[in-house]
């Protein structure tokens, strides 16, 4: 018996004794993970430690799923568009849960590989939930109940963000969906009301008003997107309204009441009138909150921000010696590419040196049908800087591709320095949106003038041919902002 004992409490000695790495991650996100496999396969000691996912939020609750299943909706709507491509057909009907199931594949599939890559770069990915014990220190509870140590010559912290509920009475009672239910659900929401007109909100709003759904999209603010050009956002709202989706503006939510899933009603204050809504679902899509609580921070002289977020200068180095944090729980803009671009700031300053934050292209792309998708300066801050422009603009009926794909809605901007040829910035809402904006932003980042791409030798017909159209316009006017605006008639 007391032989038995004293095994037992060798293997957890051995278990908690402190292990030496040289880099030891917390929060396994994409730019971590990619940053554990490159310094892996420099021939580094590593470590990622997660709490659940296998690459973070990314492929396994974000981005790509999210694609996945707006790609779905996408098909759906194909078929309600059947007749205008001269196609029959006698009615359809989703199964939820063979959209969801399509979705599970995909994430399978890159968690797979993803465990792959661990294995062939040496990496090690820890599954439990880390916290600091000490300075470049993390003990980390596994889900047998056992725990280890680990040292790090370099600590990365990349713990991410999640959805803010904020203080409405009755919202967390009402156990509403976040993004992360609402990919799972194996029924189509009957009435889905959507507290949220950014990102998340439209996104999904659009997705599963296309698999049946009656919804309402409840915004704060007068515009959805609304940091976004006044162009932009009544594209969307137009959009968002044809498709037979209720925009609810200008609100402030007093309450909510029932249950997320059965019934549940929000009461909101519109331009002064008290109104009730009432669904089946409800969303909220109102914002982000950083993962910092309960990581013992404060035990490695990590301070945090006023909003929470860890404090990190332009080499996102924490206020602790030797910790390091990279994407959205370091105060980055909330995009995968920027959080890669994170890990590329780290790996070239942990290798002597000097990289910074400061200055960088921040492109996104807003996936809607059609996308949104924009690179540099938009009118609205440009104006605000007091920067003079012209103005490029074309509608997509102007993009030749469009027109073979019955894909005509929206259009192409593009804002060129006042006194030369520089491409300041680039907007565009169409089909292929995304695609489109990274041939500009190529030609921004090797300094080409806009001349260049109006005088390229692009394939016909396709997307990025558009830019010929949209560069080659003439009619010119002058703008508020007391610059030289160049647009199409």
């Amino acid at each position: 018996m007391n032989s038995t004992k004293t095994t037992s409490s060798a293997q957890v000695l051995k278990k908690t004794q402190l292990e030496e790495f040289d880099l030891v991650i917390l929060g396994g996100g994409t730019g971590s993970t990619i940053a554990a496999w490159t310094f892996a396969g420099q021939g580094q000691r590593v470590a990622v430690i997660d709490r659940k996912y296998i690459g973070g939020s990314c492929p396994n609750i974000a981005c790509l799923p999210s694609k996945n299943i707006i790609h779905s909706a996408k098909v759906a709507s194909y078929f309600r568009r059947s007749k205008e491509f001269g196609i029959a057909r006698d009615g359809f009907t989703i199964a939820m849960s063979g959209v969801r199931d399509l979705k599970r594949k995909m994430v399978s599939g890159l968690n797979q590989m993803y465990l792959e890559n661990y294995r062939n770069t040496g990496a090690e990915f820890i599954l439990g939930t880390g916290r600091f014990i000490a300075p470049r220190t993390l003990e980390v509870a596994l889900p047998d109940g056992t725990t280890r140590q680990l040292r790090g010559t370099n600590v990365i912290v990349s713990t991410g963000t999640r959805a803010a509920l904020g203080a409405i009475p009755g919202l967390a009672e009402a156990h509403p969906l976040t993004h992360i239910e609402a990919l799972e659900l194996d029924q189509v929401p009957e009435r889905l009301l959507v507290i949220g007109g950014g990102y998340v909100g439209i996104e999904l709003s659009q997705a599963m008003r296309r698999f049946g759904s009656r919804v309402s999209v409840i915004e704060l603010n007068k515009r959805l997107m609304s940091r976004e050009d006044e162009d932009v956002c009544e594209a969307l709202r137009s959009l968002l309204e044809d498709e037979g989706i209720d925009i609810l503006l200008n609100v402030r939510v007093k309450r909510v009441s029932g249950t997320s899933g059965d019934s549940v009603s929000i009461v909101i204050d519109q331009n002064g009138t008290e109104k009730t809504l009432k669904g089946s679902h409800v969303l909220v899509a109102a914002g982000r909150t950083p993962n910092t609580e309960g990581l013992g921070l404060e035990l490695a002289g990590v301070e945090l921000t006023d909003r929470g977020y860890i404090k990190v200068n332009e080499r996102l180095q924490t206020t602790a010696p030797g910790v390091w944090a990279i994407g959205e729980v370091a105060g980055s803009p909330q995009f995968t590419h920027i959080s890669v671009d994170d890990f590329r700031v780290v790996h070239d300053n942990l290798n002597g040196g000097n990289h910074a934050t400061t200055g960088r292209q921040v492109p996104y792309c807003l996936f809607t049908d059609p996308e949104l998708a924009r690179v540099g300066l938009s009118e609205n801050e440009a104006k605000a800087r007091g920067i003079r422009y012209r103005l490029f603009k074309v509608p997509m009926e102007a993009v030749l591709r469009a027109r073979t794909l019955s894909e005509t809605r929206g259009f192409l901007k593009a804002l060129v320095e006042a006194d030369g040829d520089r491409i300041l910035g680039f907007t565009a809402f169409g089909v292929g949106a995304g695609e489109i904006m990274s041939a500009v932003q190529i030609a921004m980042i090797a300094g080409l003038p806009y001349t260049a791409l109006r005088d390229a030798v692009l394939t016909h017909p396709t997307l990025v041919e558009g830019l010929i159209p949209l560069f080659s316009s003439v009619a010119s006017a002058h703008n508020a902002a007391g610059a030289t605006s160049i647009s199409a008639a």
